[in-house]
């Protein structure tokens, strides 16, 4: 999290319910009803944001991987990110798809955009990104009211666990990703910007991509002091570590899961997922302050 970050959630807690939609462009198809629209979404996390602003009822299709919420595993699935199903896309008659920014191809927008179907791009990549997500699907289903309270409670949820940690003292960090082949998370993630608000540091922060691979020698180097993996992973995530009893993490006995759902997903939910890790980043600092008084 760049400096000033915390500071720009916090005050955007407190001027949220007065803001206007976000700045980002949103457009509309002339003599199109917001009543009216036939949504399919090209990720999962995506149809889970329409249904958190109210908008689920105006679904018709999801991509593959969508389990979240429940009615949304009953529409029809039209493919996945690289892959798209044309014939169920022309029986399904959307007029509005939602694309994940940096997730969704470009030749895959591309060529929907060619084909006529209008194609809204939501960024999620930033905590910042997730709010105005939400505003920005309430603008396009008519649904502002019902977004900004969402937005809101999760940016407020945000704030008060930035507030909570303030005073923390800070604590290196690894979050694994994946263990084979191994990958983590750089500065511009919304995990590494969580990691930050509850007091942790990102070991990775500086690398280039979302997220990067990365070698056992260069995550011994760093030394992290806590190390953090996706619960659907299982205890087996820590298996590599464990051969390194020197190293901090393994010393004061700090290997966390953080549960999958709730952290793997821009949603509404990463503030479940949020607060779990700043749990973990605190049970770390009192596994650490033991071990040193010991």
């Amino acid at each position: 999290m760049k400096a000033g970050r915390v500071f720009v959630l916090l005050s955007f807690c407190a001027t949220l319910v007065a803001c206007s939609p976000p700045d980002q462009p949103v457009s509309t198809t002339p003599g199109l009803d917001s009543a009216n629209l036939r949504i399919i979404t090209l990720s999962p996390h995506l149809a889970e944001l329409v249904f958190a602003v109210g908008a689920g009822d105006l679904m018709v299709g999801v991509s593959a991987f969508t389990d979240y919420p429940e009615d949304a595993t009953n529409l029809p699935v039209v493919g996945d990110a690289f892959n798209l199903d044309q014939e169920q896309l022309i029986l399904l008659r959307p007029n509005l798809l939602l694309s994940w920014e940096t997730g969704t191809p470009a030749h895959v927008v591309d060529e929907l955009r060619n084909r006529g179907y209008r194609v809204e791009e939501i960024s999620t990549t930033t905590l910042d990104d997730l709010p105005s997500a939400l505003l920005k699907l309430g603008t396009l289903t008519g649904r502002e009211e019902e977004a900004r309270a969402v937005a809101e409670t999760f940016s407020q949820g945000i704030g008060a666990l930035a507030t909570a940690a303030a005073d923390a003292t800070p604590i290196r960090v690894f979050y694994q990703v994946n263990a084979h082949p191994l990958y983590t998370i750089n500065g511009e993630h919304y995990l590494s910007e969580v990691i930050e608000v509850c007091g942790g540091i990102n070991i990775f922060a500086d690398l280039s991509g979302l997220a990067p691979l990365i070698s056992v020698e260069s995550v011994l180097e760093r030394e992290p002091e806590v190390i953090l993996a996706s619960s659907d992973a299982g205890t087996q995530a820590f298996d590599e570590w464990r051969r390194w009893s020197d190293m901090a993490a393994m010393q004061y006995g700090n290997l966390f899961l953080m549960p999958a759902n709730e952290i793997g997903r821009a949603t509404p939910r990463l503030l479940t997922g949020a607060a779990a890790l700043c749990d973990a980043l605190e049970k770390s600092r009192m596994n650490r302050r033991r071990k040193v008084d010991d």
